[in-house]
């Protein structure tokens, strides 16, 4: 059975004491916080998220990572610049190797392609709008994916890359990310990847199949490659690298569609909602793990998202905040129902690193309009 409304409430406030009380432990090497009210708030995460633990010593290892984590949520919260809320998440019982071996790419990046990084191209003259959101134009951005156990975020995002573009200016598709992955050049499809890995396999193989006819897995059996057995429903012409300037991304993005990129994943773990933003120190820019697609980006409103009483006690009122907005690929119960937000201006964990995208065919004649 749910929670009722008044225990939820009760319970999401329990969570930020315990978080202090749990980190103010590990400071002062005290015996740690409260038990009765950790393990109360730790059987309301295994109901919300449906966790059970076959025998007592795992339940008790769990539960003892369950409160890192929240004093690590903590601890990103108060560094954190922006607006962002972290705590209790699905992934609030795992342990940061094994979040990262479930979630993260498993393979360095090898073998990066020898292409330009796109310096001058169509649109580049005209102005960037203030805000763009491609999930307000219908059949742009499919349905918020899981990837669950699969290390596939690469081929989760070049997919939704592929699909926003045909949509935008041909027809609406939604394409197989299982064909990207018992396909895929390297052979590993859930082991990890990159962008190019998925573009290349797509124009190895001229296409993709539909979702429908070859449907996601979340799994990759050896030798059963069946891109041949399906008809095509979207093709690429081929891919471009953009450059590393946030400008040019944001006016690339407005004036031609959605984008892949790849960032430092470390503080989605613990991540809720509002606008990430902090220092290389926390999350290291050089080092990127995951891939999403680049959906649009906006500005906050000064104190949106932040308690009352804070906005209260700031000396001078707080500046618009610009963001970048992502789709993620671990289902629509994490984050901002699938999404999260970044800093823009700033390269926020290595986001302008490698801005990858396909170009389509047929193109349309004229330039695009992102929704603002």
């Amino acid at each position: 059975m749910a929670p009722t409304a008044h225990l939820f409430c009760l319970l999401a406030l329990l969570v930020v004491d315990l978080a202090q009380g749990i980190r103010g432990s590990l400071r002062a090497q005290d015996p740690g916080p409260r038990p009765l009210e950790l393990k109360e708030v730790f059987a309301w995460f295994q109901m919300q998220f449906n966790r059970s633990y076959l025998i007592p010593a795992e339940h008790a290892r769990r539960l003892d990572i369950f409160a890192h984590n929240l004093a690590q949520a903590q601890r990103l919260q108060e560094e954190d610049l922006g607006t962002a809320e972290f705590g209790v998440t699905p992934f609030s019982d795992l342990t940061e190797e094994e979040f990262a071996q479930l979630y993260g790419n498993r393979k360095t990046a090898r073998g990066v392609p020898s292409m330009n990084r796109m310096a001058e191209y169509e649109g580049l003259g005209e102005s960037t709008p203030h805000t763009c959101d491609w999930r307000k134009k219908t059949d742009v951005i499919s349905p918020i994916k899981n990837q669950k156990n699969c290390a596939c975020c690469w081929a989760i995002a070049a997919a939704g890359n592929i699909e926003a573009l045909w949509s935008i200016r041909s027809k609406p598709v939604e394409v197989s990310v299982q064909e990207l992955l018992d396909c895929n050049r390297c052979g590993d499809g859930c082991q990890g990847g990159f962008i190019w890995d998925a573009f290349i396999t797509v124009l190895n193989n001229s296409g993709l199949a539909s979702e429908r006819d070859y449907p996601f897995q979340g799994k990759v059996e050896p030798h059963r490659c069946l891109a041949k057995k399906y008809k095509k429903v979207a093709w690429i012409q081929d891919f471009i690298m953009l450059q590393e300037d946030e400008q040019r991304i944001a006016q690339y993005l407005a004036t031609h569609g959605p984008i892949t990129v790849t960032i430092n994943k470390k503080l989605l773990q613990q991540y809720k909602k509002g606008v990430i933003k902090v220092t290389p120190d926390t999350c290291d820019p050089r080092f990127v793990d995951h891939s999403v697609l680049l959906v649009g980006f906006g500005r906050d409103k000064p104190g949106e998202g932040m308690p009352a009483e804070t906005v209260a006690s700031q000396s001078r009122p707080r500046r618009s905040l610009p963001y970048w907005i992502l789709k993620n690929s671990w289902g629509s119960h994490w984050g901002e129902e699938g999404y999260f937000r970044l800093h823009r201006g700033s390269n926020t964990c290595g986001i302008t690193k490698y801005p990858l995208t396909a170009r389509v065919v047929p193109p349309k004649a004229s330039l695009v309009s992102c929704p603002p």
